[in-house]
């Protein structure tokens, strides 16, 4: 069998156990994500394409891996092969995610908040909608998309502070004018946008970086991949790790004469 450099060897099994490691993270946050909003009845844009996304990339990742460290541990040519076209498919998608995103960050919360100021004013919107904002303001404990008058005269029952939000001062009384009578109710003073924006932003902080990761790893499995499949060609030698000597051996001082035999 073909000796390959043992160095090489065992920063490319490191390099396996963290895309490994890395991808069972991924699916261990697809199941988190998927037990945490399981419980919501009202429709969640885009959940199912997340989840599956998640769990499909988390799956392969691992599976890149397992093929990885096969190859390195059989000194398979074929199984290395196979995964560095992966690395290079691989690292290309995953810069192609992460610049995009990386480019219209900053400018991400000023789009959401034109598309949300686009549904204004909420009683008065899609009767979805209306489901979707009554669920999130029950789960965030805040009231409107921007203030509690993005419900005009009718705020939602959602709204309403109860008695341990009105102890912590997160409430506010607000009074309206509904059919010649003067409406008095405490809601809660946070709305809602800022909390949307600020989780949102977060998790695309976390895509962001989670690419970028990918991609390095991506990038150095490559590298690794490509060093080994040219030590396992016929006829190559492994690079070794030359060392200065220490002590030069020296010619001998004298050398034993033989004389010829004479006949």
């Amino acid at each position: 069998m073909t000796r390959v450099n043992s160095c090489v060897k065992i920063s490319f099994f490191v390099a396996n156990v963290f895309f490994a490691v890395l991808g069972g993270l991924i699916v261990a946050l697809a199941l988190l994500l998927q037990l945490v909003t399981r419980f919501h009845d009202a429709p969640m844009a885009g959940r199912f394409a997340v989840l599956t996304a998640l769990y499909v990339v988390g799956l392969i990742t691992m599976a890149i891996a397992a093929v990885g460290a096969y190859g390195a541990h059989r000194q398979s040519r074929a199984a290395l092969i196979v995964f560095l076209v992966c690395m290079v498919i691989g690292t290309l998608m995953m810069f192609r995610v992460a610049v995009p995103l990386a480019a219209v960050r900053p400018e991400v919360e000023e789009a959401m908040s034109d598309t949300v100021r686009e549904l204004l004013p909420l009683d008065e919107a899609d009767e979805k909608i209306r489901v979707l904002a009554d669920d999130i303001q029950k789960t965030l404990r805040c009231c409107g998309a921007f203030s509690y008058s993005d419900w005009r005269q009718n705020i939602p029952d959602s709204c309403a502070c109860d008695v341990e939000a009105e102890r912590e001062g997160k409430c506010q009384l607000v009074s309206y004018d509904l059919m010649m009578l003067q409406v008095k109710k405490v809601v809660f003073r946070q709305p809602c946008f800022p909390l949307l924006a600020r989780y949102f932003l977060l998790i695309l902080d976390v895509i962001i970086g989670l690419s970028f990761v990918l991609a390095a790893l991506a990038l150095l499995g490559l590298i690794l991949s490509s060093i080994l499949i040219h030590q396992l060609r016929p006829g190559v030698r492994p690079a070794v790790l030359l060392v200065p000597a220490i002590f030069k051996p020296q010619p001998p001082k004298y050398e034993e004469l033989h004389n010829a035999p004479v006949y």
